[in-house]
């Protein structure tokens, strides 16, 4: 078993990941770096790497939409730390983020310095922000009952959620967890009355409100 941290890196820019990467390895007792270009990679790569200490995730890249691709991991390892890496670092997007179950926030402006201490705080079980920003509260009705209701979601709910959102069909999603489809359809049923909806695809909608680019008024 490595000794040292196991990081995961999901930003579609390898530039930017070079930058994480170099943030990362100044911290010291590094194991293991591994690297996401697209959305479906960093899924695979925090399923197959259960002994991940942190994971960096870029809010706009390929196969995750905003907000929702957080809510998707955070459903596949609910107890691994999550930090929320993103150019939009309006307190709207930065108290979401949180609201949501990152464990943090780092803006693409920081410095390696700031990247450092984010990571660090993290893994010493505190929650980063970026300093001197007021977080403020949410002003959006709507916003604020969708983030209530989807922190009722337990992690396997949440995982079937971002897997819906995918547009898998309950079928694959059985496939995928390694259960049947009778335990899909009820994990759905259950998803479905907790959001105050009546289809899978208003599910979705609602999510994707969320999850939309954050510089968009949601609505």
């Amino acid at each position: 078993m490595p000794s040292g941290y196991s990081f995961v890196i999901a930003d579609d820019h390898p530039l930017f990941r070079g930058a994480l990467r170099e943030a990362l390895a100044g911290i010291g007792n590094v194991a293991a770096i591994h690297e996401a270009g697209d959305f479906e990679s960093a899924k695979a790569l925090v399923v197959a790497n259960e002994d991940v200490d942190l994971v960096l995730l870029d809010l706009s890249m390929p196969g995750a939409s905003g907000l929702s691709g957080l809510i998707s991991l955070r459903g596949i390892h609910p107890a691994v730390p999550l930090v929320v890496v993103s150019a939009h670092d309006d307190p709207a997007t930065i108290r979401r983020a949180l609201d949501l179950g990152a464990s943090g926030f780092i803006s693409k402006s920081a410095s390696m310095e700031e990247i450092r201490g984010a990571v660090q705080s993290v893994l010493a079980g505190d929650i980063a922000a970026p300093v001197g920003v007021d977080l403020g509260v949410e002003r959006d009705p709507e916003i604020s009952d969708l983030i209530k209701r989807l922190q009722t979601l337990t992690p396997q709910q949440t995982r079937v959620l971002g897997m819906l959102a995918e547009g898998l069909l309950n079928k694959q999603i059985a496939y995928e967890l390694g259960v049947s489809e009778a335990t899909i359809k009820a994990h759905v049923s259950a998803i479905l009355q907790k959001l105050g909806v009546d289809s899978r695809t208003q599910a979705v909608i609602l999510l994707s409100k969320i999850g939309s680019d954050p510089l968009q008024p949601a609505g």
